[in-house]
């Protein structure tokens, strides 16, 4: 019998994707939460800015492994002045 060849050396993978996902889902969360301050269509906003966000961070994924944490980063950002700025210039209170 022949043997079999070696497996190829694969290179490892980063944990820099992984991390930034994990933010996506946390940014997805403070999001969601800001429905109880915000109106609705600032939560339909962010959401829609979110899921553009998101389809970046899958094409990243294995172009810009590194670049994928700072997604969340800046969401959050915007998330801050959205409902932060919101509630000053506006007077938001989260009344229903």
């Amino acid at each position: 019998m022949t043997e079999l060849p070696p497996p190829p050396n694969r290179a490892k993978a980063s944990p820099w994707p992984f991390v930034g996902m994990i933010g996506m889902a946390c940014v997805l969360f403070l999001i969601g939460a800001s429905v109880l301050a915000t109106p609705w269509f600032v939560v339909l906003a962010l959401t829609i800015l979110w899921l553009v966000v998101l389809l970046v961070a899958v094409v990243w994924w294995s172009l810009h492994p590194t670049w994928l944490p700072w997604l969340p980063v800046g969401l959050t950002v915007v998330w801050i002045g959205a409902v932060v700025g919101g509630a000053a210039m506006f007077g938001w209170r989260g009344e229903f």
